[in-house]
């Protein structure tokens, strides 16, 4: 029996696999887009290897994950996502302070119940004029058309300019609940529920993952309170999406499945779970299963077609079934080792995304613009974050500049070539934006 050297090095297995596929250094280096000198130092242990690099050499030698799984990932500070998170007393709400800046102040869990009804109490309306506006058909459609308004708004501006109105209205509709009649306070919570659910993605938005976990677990509640479990199971997509940005493959991927074993759940939900699924098996390396993940998702969401669960979507609203299966494959396929295609992919995709949807052009064109700065592309990579920092200034999200700061690393390999020294100090000065 042959004993195996443990633990094995991704320097020694890299020499190991590369010279058993008969390639030289040099190979290598022009696969991978790195060079010779670079990739020996690797080898031999006298140079530490990003992710990133150990993706592109396991696609490039069809390692099948297992190269990439000796690089350890980087540590996050965000608490990991739980379906069990704490029941306290206290809570978040949203304050307007007297400059008209906004910030989450903790109230106590009894307050923040009669919140909504007290805000409406504030101007003056009695508990009988809250009973009556809630009974009021017009009252639901009013609010289902300003939560579309404030989702329009969401993809042009900061979450520090949604959030207010989200908290709000969740509050209020919370409070025009305990007024209502039975049917009616159903509908209520149903919209409610939606806000919050707004107001967590908005929050994630806004760099603050515990506080997206609670305004989850708010939504859930009154999801479940107006008898519709939908939100329960799109609530693991949620936490899927922040495992996901803490590159924690297994994690999101158990949430992802966890959520399409729901089969009381709408296909649309199910659908964007089976895609984080692929971004999760996209981060572990494994081709097969990320593909495999990608044309489940298509199927179910094509099935949804482009409303499901009632009027209100949960997730992207600008793009939909095949169209958004398709930006995730190209999102996939650079964190798989393949960024000419991934570039390819998302080239295409966004010429049909609108050009309000500035949220999604920078998303995806963050992903984009890294694709194409992998491949060495560099000169194009520039030109393309040019038109990527025009939407993400605007949106101010903390989740795409995790990919910025990606491609800034990515750069900074050709930091003495004039459009990246050009580009560095609009990229860096996008990288300190943050939600006041």
């Amino acid at each position: 029996m042959t004993e195996q050297p443990w633990p094995v090095t991704f320097g020694a297995e890299l020499r190991r696999r590369r010279t058993a596929a008969g390639w030289s250094l040099s190979e290598l280096a022009r696969r991978v887009h790195y060079s010779k000198g670079h990739l020996g130092k690797v080898e031999t242990g006298g140079k530490a290897v990003g992710i990133d690099l150990a993706r592109r050499c396991d696609a490039a030698l069809e390692a099948d994950g297992q190269l990439a799984a000796l690089v350890a990932r980087p540590s996050s500070d965000s608490p990991p996502p739980a379906t069990e998170t704490a029941h306290d007393d206290e809570v978040w709400v949203m304050a307007m302070e007297p400059d008209g800046s906004s910030r989450m102040v903790p109230m106590r869990r009894r307050q923040v119940l009669t919140a909504g009804a007290a805000s409406l109490l504030g101007l003056n309306l009695t508990p009988q004029g809250i009973s009556a506006t809630a009974q009021q058909d017009a009252t639901i459609a009013a609010f289902r058309s300003l939560f579309e308004q404030i989702r329009q708004l969401g993809q042009t501006t900061s979450p520090g300019v949604v959030l207010p109105t989200v908290v709000a209205q969740t509050h209020t509709l919370r409070g025009l609940a305990t007024g209502a009649s039975s049917r009616t306070r159903q509908d209520l919570l149903r919209l409610a529920a939606r806000y919050a659910e707004y107001a967590g993605w908005m929050t994630q938005e806004a760099g603050d993952d515990r506080g997206a976990l609670w305004w989850t677990r708010v939504a859930v509640e009154m999801s479940a309170a107006a008898g519709d479990t939908e939100l329960s199971t799109y609530a693991l997509v949620r936490q899927a999406l922040l495992t996901l940005y803490r590159e924690d493959a297994a994690g999101t991927i158990d949430l992802a499945q966890q959520a399409q074993a729901d089969h009381h759940a709408s296909a649309r939900t199910r659908g964007l779970a089976a895609l984080r699924e692929a971004q999760g098996h996209a981060l572990a390396c494994d081709y097969d299963e990320c593909w495999r993940a990608l044309d489940r998702a298509t199927v179910l969401l094509d099935d949804a077609g482009e409303h499901a669960h009632g009027d209100l979507v949960v997730g992207s609203a600008s793009v939909t079934g095949s169209g958004l299966s398709a930006v995730v494959a190209g999102w996939c396929l650079h964190d798989l080792g393949r960024p000419h295609r991934a570039g390819d992919i998302l080239d295409q995709q966004l010429a049909h995304v609108p050009d309000t949807a500035r949220r999604v052009h920078a998303r995806f064109g963050a992903r984009r613009a890294l694709a194409y700065a992998t491949a060495a592309e560099v000169d194009h990579a520039c030109a393309l974050t040019h038109r990527v920092l025009d939407s993400a200034e605007l949106v101010d999200s903390a989740t795409i500049r995790v990919d910025l700061r990606r491609l800034a690393r990515t750069l900074s390999r050709w930091h003495n070539h004039r459009p990246v020294r050009e580009l560095f100090p609009r990229l860096t000065a996008a990288l300190r934006m943050s939600i006041a």
